[in-house]
């Protein structure tokens, strides 16, 4: 058994599932041990960890941590290892994560291991991790002590317990170093609606749209499913759609029950990011593109025509 600390990063009250992951791998290579859980100025979210594996969870409170401080949060991670004496410290594999988890194990000069997909409990510690955009699957072994880890989004089931976890608040010792580097303002997205992270389905348009108009059919469908829209990064790169948009490795990665690909040649960047899709629809005028080999479905045509064509076959079936 060992001791196993895992930082969950959380949003309005709620960890997020990518943390809630972590906690999952966390609560395994523990193998009976103790689960310790740190959360960031967010009581609400800290309560009810217990319910998700956690046996204590660590709640640092400190007047500048209202804010993201990565720095300041690495700091407080790897003293909390050191005092807890942790064998593993796991974090999300989201840029949050990533960029902690990176600081923390500068701090105590240890390896660090990115987005894992499946950690086994031996000395050393054996990993396998996505790499290269998750075009190929890494296996290696952690050699230092703490391991220090994250966890590749959707890799690993997020699975509840119901167990109860105690609440321990905690002021950090942070200096001026420490939140050198801190987000001081924030500029809210145009649209609201679902995410792309959260979105049960989401409909993309890549290169083949044609332009920043060409998006009017793929925003109309993606209204019909209750659906959020995305983008590839040759849209991004032309200016068409904003970054947040963005699927791919460099964008955001999404796990929905069903993603619309239309125009999208498939490169390894996007597919990195999409491919925790539960089921892939290619429509695409190339019966080659790359795509094609991971979709699940595929309309061979022109955009311009089969997407129209299925949002009114859906008003047709609604009888809109």
């Amino acid at each position: 058994m060992a001791t196993t600390l895992v930082l969950v990063t959380t949003s309005a009250g709620v960890a997020e599932e990518v943390a809630l992951q972590a906690l999952a791998l966390g609560r395994r290579l523990a193998a009976g041990g103790p689960v310790h859980a740190l959360v960031i100025a967010d009581e609400a979210a800290a309560g009810g960890l217990g319910a998700w594996g956690a046996t204590e969870v660590h709640l640092a409170r400190h007047p500048a941590l209202g804010s993201p401080a990565p720095d300041a949060v690495a700091r407080i991670l790897h003293d909390l290892a050191l005092q807890l004496e942790a064998g593993v410290v796991v974090g999300p594999g989201t840029e949050a994560g990533n960029t902690i988890l990176a600081r923390a194990a500068a701090r105590a000069n240890l390896p660090f291991a990115a987005n894992c997909v499946d950690v086994t409990i031996g000395d050393p510690l054996p990993v396998t991790r996505l790499r290269w955009g998750g075009s190929l699957l890494e296996e290696a072994a952690i050699h230092a002590g703490p391991a220090m880890l994250t966890v590749a989004p959707h890799a690993i089931a997020a699975t509840p317990t119901g167990g109860v976890a105690t609440v321990a608040p905690f002021a950090p010792e942070l200096g001026e170093a420490d939140l050198a580097v801190r987000v001081v303002d924030r500029i809210a997205a145009a649209a609201g609606g679902v995410t792309l992270a959260e979105a049960k389905v989401v409909v993309s348009g890549g290169r083949g749209v044609g332009s920043a108009d060409g998006f009017g059919p793929i925003e109309e469908l993606a209204a019909l499913l209750g659906a959020a829209v995305g983008c590839s990064r040759a849209v991004t790169i032309s200016g068409w759609r904003s970054h947040t948009a963005q699927v791919g490795q460099t964008g955001t990665k999404i796990a929905p029950n069903l993603y619309i690909a239309c125009g999208i040649s498939g490169a390894t960047q996007h597919m990195a990011g999409a491919k925790g899709a539960k089921k892939i629809l290619a429509i695409n005028k190339d019966a080659e593109a790359p795509i094609m080999s991971a979709a699940d479905y595929a309309v061979i045509g022109d955009l311009h025509q089969v997407v129209p064509a299925i949002s009114a076959e859906i008003r047709r079936v609604r009888g809109a």
